[in-house]
């Protein structure tokens, strides 16, 4: 098995959410938008990340918070130190994030804006995704990856060469609306339907964000035998899941697998990387 370390393209805008916004925001920059807005929780990086890249390349950016509460933490007080502003929406209205009432009220607040979805999941990010795999300099059969929104694993697909399967781990309870969501973004973003991928719904260990004493004690001894300690909300799910299957016989012998590091944790600047472990 090889890690690919994506988390290492960039301190903030990391992994797969900078491969989500690379060809995002060229869209949005010849729609002629100023702002970007999207959604996310009170410690999304995802938010973190488009706050930053707002910065960068020179778009104002809003992020519309889940929860009545205004917490304060360290992502949500870096988002607003690149010019981000804040705005919270009740958990009711939240999940109604798309709808047309919801939206209309959100342009009359903020004027006309470039929305960007939660997570980041376009089909701008089923091409950026797709570039991972091309970047993968040794031979393999799988590509694995963490699934929250579904973007990276429908990206990587789309990238796969014949032969070659990817499978994702979701990190949700209960989310098999994801199968279809993939899909989905499949149809829209190549105009067909395709048969080289899985998600895998048994690792989610309780849901989004939370976290067992299995893989609690996965995660550490992870990063005491290879030097790096997976995040246990999305990559030490898809390591732990990966690492079951291979125990309990499911991926065939002399498999060649490459899980994908998504960058859930912001990490050093540097260039993207393989590592064999």
């Amino acid at each position: 098995m090889w890690l690919k370390r994506d988390d290492l393209i960039d301190a903030v805008v990391t992994g797969n959410k900078w491969r989500k916004l690379r060809y995002l925001l060229p869209d949005a920059q010849r729609a002629g938008a100023a702002t970007l807005l999207t959604f996310g929780g009170a410690y999304s990086n995802h938010v973190r990340a488009v706050a930053a890249a707002g910065r960068r390349y020179g778009f104002a950016t809003v992020g519309v918070i889940r929860g009545e509460e205004r917490p304060t933490n360290p992502a949500l007080k870096a988002a607003a130190a690149d010019g981000m502003q804040l705005y919270y929406l009740d958990r009711a209205t939240y999940r109604r994030k798309h709808a047309p009432d919801v939206l209309d009220a959100l342009r009359r607040t903020f004027g006309d804006f470039y929305l960007v979805p939660e997570g980041g999941t376009t089909v701008h990010a089923v091409r950026g995704c797709a570039e991972a795999i091309g970047e993968i300099d040794v031979p393999f059969d799988t590509v694995v990856c963490p699934v929250g929104t579904g973007g990276t694993l429908a990206g990587l697909a789309a990238g796969l060469g014949p032969g070659q399967d990817a499978i994702g781990f979701s990190v949700l309870r209960g989310a098999r609306s994801l199968d279809g969501d993939v899909d989905r973004l499949h149809r829209e973003a190549l105009g067909r339907s395709l048969g080289n991928w899985r998600i895998d719904h048994r690792f989610h260990c309780g849901g989004f964000a939370r976290s067992t004493p299995a893989l609690a004690e996965f995660c550490a001894d992870f990063g005491g035998r290879h030097g790096f300690t997976p995040d246990r909300v999305y990559v030490g799910k898809m390591l732990y899941g990966l690492f079951r299957m291979v125990a309990d016989g499911e991926l065939p012998a002399g498999r060649r697998v490459v899980a994908l590091i998504t960058g859930s944790e912001p990490g050093p600047t540097s260039a993207a990387s393989i590592v064999q472990t």
